[in-house]
């Protein structure tokens, strides 16, 4: 039953990850010649509410008291509202190598902060698969072939960070409060949060939005980020939250540059070779790596063991 409750975590935060990496350069697209990063993020926060709250009209309703409610509230202030307004802003204003790298930073950052709230263990196999990981994802963001559009800015870089640290305190601070709950009862309350804030902020874009003159081909890269690299990726988190470690989950981030490259490849706009390769089973060896790290049950019961 455990294992197979990992494989389906593991499948969950793989499709989520391959989602998330088609959503990078389809972003940057659009970003800002059709939509600004404020008004795209209202787009995904406002439509993704809708649909997580129609969708709770179909499955058991939970009742969520209202200490945590606070506790949602957090976690859409970090899981949500400045990780996906800092990540959108982060990208209009930087390189796809400048979000490449610090998408990297992610799952070690994640690390140390399972280890402080978490009391993970960072233990010398953890370490050896990040690194790994890490060197397959630097590998292919610094290949020749990787194509660099856009200007790097020393902004961009600050609010891609923002974005990197806020989600991996989401993955640590909140995994007591994501194991309570379902998938959807979680994410209709923290995209409604994400909502309101987003909308309490940037309601003036709303009305200075060109709606009638956005082009059809726009509208339908808005739709896929709403509907499959928000709504249906959040939905995917949660379950992979519950069997999955933050360290095992965040190590998944190193595969979007990987399907960043290979959607660039299908369309003609870069190679795929033995570099891309290289980086695919770098990335996934350090997944595999990390997920054979001992967690600190583990290593608490074989002392146990050892004492009795």
């Amino acid at each position: 039953m455990e294992f197979n409750k990992k494989s389906i975590g593991h499948l969950a935060i793989f499709t989520s990850s391959l989602i998330f990496g088609v959503n990078l350069p389809l972003s940057k697209t659009i970003l800002p010649l059709y939509v600004d990063a404020q008004m795209l993020t209202l787009f995904r926060v406002c439509g993704a509410a809708f649909l997580f709250w129609v969708l709770s009209l179909f499955v058991k309703k939970e009742s969520v008291p209202f200490k945590d409610l606070l506790l949602l509230f957090g976690a859409s202030m970090f899981g949500i509202v400045i990780n996906q307004f800092a990540f959108l802003e982060g990208l209009s204003r930087s390189s796809v190598i400048d979000t490449g790298i610090l998408l990297t930073i992610t799952p070690i950052i994640t690390m140390l902060f399972a280890a402080l709230f978490l009391k993970e263990p960072i233990t010398g196999r953890k370490i050896l698969g990040v690194l790994v990981g890490l060197s397959g994802a630097l590998l292919l963001v610094f290949a020749d072939g990787i194509s660099v559009d856009g200007n790097g800015s020393l902004i961009g870089v600050l609010l891609l960070l923002s974005s990197a640290l806020s989600f991996a305190l989401y993955l640590t601070l909140f995994r007591g409060l994501i194991v309570r709950y379902s998938p959807v009862t979680l994410m209709k309350w923290m995209f409604l949060f994400a909502a309101i804030i987003g909308t309490s902020i940037y309601w003036r874009h709303i009305s200075t939005f060109d709606f009638t003159n956005t082009p059809t081909t726009a509208y339908l890269k808005i739709a896929y980020v709403v509907v499959g690299a928000t709504f249906f990726t959040y939905l995917l988190i949660p379950i992979a939250q519950k069997s999955l470690r933050p360290t095992t989950l965040s190590m998944y981030n190193y595969l979007q540059p990987i399907v960043a490259s290979f959607i660039a490849f299908m369309y003609g706009m870069d190679t795929f070779g033995w570099v891309q390769i290289l980086a695919a089973v770098l990335v996934f060896g350090g997944v595999y790596i990390v997920t054979q790290s001992k967690s600190r049950a583990q290593l608490e019961q074989e002392q146990k063991q050892k004492q009795s």
